[in-house]
């Protein structure tokens, strides 16, 4: 079953994987080791806006504001994409460190 990811939380694509956009191909693949992944448009944006500064919910609120979509249906299907990810070690996902810990 598909864990729930923090919304605060930061995902960045795994070691070694990459997206990028295959001109041959003309369309673009998630390069992770030993395995090449064909994401459809909708994979893609979230993809995009996954480079470990933004957190869930920004890319969410980025999403559902680009494609003028109610903002809690774009949640759910980033969530459940995003969690497959990192169930399959292709993504990374931290949550942001508020404070020092030492005061």
């Amino acid at each position: 079953m598909t864990a729930t990811l923090a919304a605060t939380g930061v995902p960045k694509l795994a070691r070694g994987v990459r997206l990028r956009h295959d001109e041959a191909r003309g369309q673009w693949v998630l390069l992770a080791p030993e395995r090449v992944l064909n994401p459809d448009p909708v994979a893609v944006e979230i993809l995009k806006k996954v480079d470990g500064a933004r957190s869930i919910d920004a890319i969410v609120d980025e999403l559902a504001t680009a494609f003028t979509v109610e903002r809690t249906t774009v949640a759910t299907d980033v969530d459940a994409f995003l969690s497959g990810l990192a169930e399959k070690g292709l993504i990374e996902v931290t949550l942001p460190v508020i404070g020092d810990a030492a005061s």
